[in-house]
């Protein structure tokens, strides 16, 4: 089994997508735009043509799907996304630092990345998208907090 979450956009999910690849290495395997829509799924309003109705990013063994939606599809998506967090785990804390510090560009940070009670790195922030983030370093066995 894998679990993937699903990321909703409104017109902003190719360009969320192209800076998740470049930040975090990965590779977008699909992007399909309304305009290529089957016939029986008409997408009358010009507005639409370019969002993507579907779009898959691979980064490794893990992955992240996504889509454009509007207010009339999917209720709320115009409001703050609340209640989840896209959590990235590393044992190498330069690279959860690089995350945190590129995924918070036009972003804002919740919580500084700086070492924490369980963690030798640790920081959450909402990227530009408007997608909250949480970028955790997997400490060593052998690791004791500096504090406390």
């Amino acid at each position: 089994m894998k679990i993937v979450t699903s990321l909703s956009f409104q017109g902003q999910c190719r360009e969320a997508f192209e800076f998740y690849a470049r930040v975090l290495g990965g590779k977008i395997t699909a992007a399909f735009p309304y305009a290529d829509a089957p016939p029986d799924m008409p997408v009358t309003n010009e507005k639409y043509k370019n969002w993507l109705m579907h779009c898959w990013l691979d980064i490794g063994d893990q992955s992240l799907m996504g889509a454009d939606m509007d207010v009339d599809w999917a209720p709320n998506v115009d409001k703050p996304k609340n209640g989840f967090d896209v959590s990235l785990h590393t044992d190498d804390i330069d690279q959860a630092r690089r995350w945190f510090e590129q995924l918070s560009e036009g972003g804002r940070q919740v919580m500084a990345f700086e070492e924490t009670f369980w963690s030798p790195g640790f920081g959450s922030l909402v990227d530009r998208f408007g997608v909250p983030w949480m970028v955790n370093t997997v400490p060593a066995a052998d690791w004791k907090p500096a504090k406390g």
